[in-house]
């Protein structure tokens, strides 16, 4: 009956997503429109990186423009229903693989999926509509898990590499692979970047793929400044901008505060455990930080918490009353804000005042407890 169930909220939820998609998404996917006209270029051989797109600039790594050719070769609309489907995707797998990877699981399936649901599913629908790429990282970057707890670290590393081709910012688990001595997974996690580095050669030749590389790099140190004190952004950087203003006050408070929360992150991870299988907790941590840490941390990369969430959640027993409804709240107050509820000017408010950055760390700092209470 369970397995019935499933599978008529998934054809519901399909039927949904539909006519979502011929209503609104059809027409406009904003993130999406950014990784298809950078495939055009690929296809066409042209510059990928440009000024004057300006808030719209492609900022990814270029083999990751040289993989979504063959998007660029349908029809926008057909492109975009493309995308936007196998996000959704995505996502339902994101938490099946989250919740299949759970170790020593207390709670039902129903318990962790509704109140996940409720916490994440504003995240999920902005990911979707705005047809950004993090489910795919993220589901990436899990599957890594899955492939470390059946003995294949080769396997895990080449994930953990193509997670870094669609974000750079798994490149933060090198330090945890060097940590964990997974020599297999680290040579493969380097064979795989290497080969996702001269990709573009392939299309721009050897000097085009260096000019691409520099471009790349020009274009993701100098773009961030502008967006640091936006409404919609929740890293450390964008908080201390929107309470200080961005100057060298926050940066260094920014900086500061990074860096003791990796300090942090990094002792716990190397603490003792009991665990059969630690790389889900240490997964989710490193996961969860990386929305905090990139400057422009978009409020919808909190879905990238996923993991994180639902092992918060299994383990509430593990927590005092006040604990409890601590994380409760801060979950409550990321997720179910909605500025069309709200109104406009109120969110806008909300977001300004960063609560949801520090109910994030909050979350941090409790999946911290965890490892040390022996609980994950």
């Amino acid at each position: 009956m369970r397995k019935h169930l499933f599978w008529i909220v998934m054809a519901g939820l399909v039927v949904l997503a539909a006519i979502v998609f011929a209503g609104r998404a059809k027409h406009k996917m904003d993130d999406f429109e950014v990784y298809r006209v950078a495939a055009t270029r690929v296809v066409a051989g042209e510059a990928l990186f440009r000024v004057e797109d300006g808030h719209w600039q492609f900022k990814y790594f270029p083999a990751f423009a040289c993989l979504l050719t063959p998007l660029a070769l349908l029809p926008p609309v057909a492109a975009r229903a493309v995308w936007f489907f196998l996000t959704l995707a995505l996502i339902v797998l994101l938490v099946r693989r989250s919740l299949a990877q759970l170790p020593d699981r207390r709670r039902t399936t129903a318990f962790l999926v509704t109140l996940n649901i409720l916490a994440m599913t504003k995240y999920y629908v902005r990911e979707i509509g705005l047809g950004q790429s993090n489910a795919l990282f993220a589901v990436l970057v899990v599957s890594a898990i899955a492939q470390w707890r059946a003995g294949r670290d080769w396997s895990a590393g080449a994930l953990l590499a193509a997670a870094t081709i669609v974000k750079p910012y798994a490149i933060l688990f090198v330090p945890y692979l060097l940590w964990r001595r997974r020599a297999p997974a680290l040579a493969a996690f380097g064979a795989v970047l290497l080969a996702a580095v001269l990709l573009p050669a392939a299309r721009y030749g050897w000097a085009g793929n260096v000019t691409l590389l520099q471009e790349w790099w020009t274009t993701v140190s100098t773009s961030t400044a502008p967006n640091l004190a936006g409404q919609d952004t929740i890293s450390i950087a964008g908080m201390y901008a929107a309470w200080f203003g961005v100057g060298r006050a926050a940066s260094a408070l920014a900086a500061v505060t990074g860096a003791a929360l990796l300090l942090a992150s990094g002792l716990t991870i190397a603490r003792r455990t009991k665990a059969a299988h630690p790389e889900y907790f240490d997964t989710t941590l490193l996961l969860f930080l990386i929305p905090l840490l990139s400057p422009q941390g978009w409020d919808y990369m909190l879905l990238l918490s996923t993991p994180a969430v639902l092992l918060l959640l299994d383990r509430l027993d593990a927590f005092a009353a006040p604990q409890r409804w601590l994380l409760l709240a801060c979950l409550a107050l990321g997720g179910l804000t909605f500025w069309d509820v709200l109104g406009r000017e109120p969110y806008r408010l909300l977001m300004m005042s960063r609560v949801v950055t520090v109910g994030a760390l909050v979350q941090i700092a409790l999946l911290l407890r965890l490892r040390f209470t022996q609980d994950a």
